[in-house]
């Protein structure tokens, strides 16, 4: 007969100083890293989208339009870096699940409809803001899911929560 360890005892538990580290320890370096390189994935891929075309031209978004492009890599690579480190505090505190692929799609889309339709400063500022809002709502849901699921339970040796 096996006996499950018992969770009270001092040796077996956690003590509060645990609680409260960080799930996701490690050097600021390797978050700032993680950032820059979603970012300037999803921003790459919009451009290199914009410029070339697979299929038919009447089909899809347009090309990248004539005029300058830097302004508009320079915004969308700025709001996917605050987005990247918004998202990436958030994960090393709570699980959060998929924060690359949602700086990806957001800095991705926008780039690429920025390239397409060159909007004036004012939409693509609502655009960023949009962007933005995203990005901090799935920050939000991830808190509050983190700290409402995680914090209040003890789990006893049968594996549910207890109160």
């Amino acid at each position: 007969m096996t006996e499950s360890p018992d969770l009270s005892s001092p040796g077996n538990r956690a003590t509060s100083d645990d609680d409260e580290a960080p799930q996701r320890p490690g050097p600021l370096w390797r978050h700032a890293l993680w950032a820059a390189g979603v970012t300037i994935v999803g921003v790459g891929l919009g451009w290199v989208n914009a410029s070339y075309r697979l299929g038919p031209a009447e089909y899809g978004m347009p090309l990248a339009a004539p005029g300058q492009v830097l302004p508009y890599l320079v915004a969308w690579t700025a709001t996917g870096l605050t987005a990247a480190a918004a998202l990436r505090a958030v994960a090393a505190r709570v699980p959060l699940h998929g924060p690359e692929v949602v700086v990806l799609v957001l800095i991705y889309m926008g780039t690429r409809l920025s390239l397409g339709y060159r909007p004036e400063p004012p939409m693509l500022g609502a655009m960023v803001v949009a962007a933005l809002t995203t990005a901090a709502i799935w920050c939000a849901l991830a808190l509050h899911r983190g700290f409402r699921g995680y914090r209040g339970r003890r789990v006893t040796s049968g594996g549910r929560g207890a109160e």
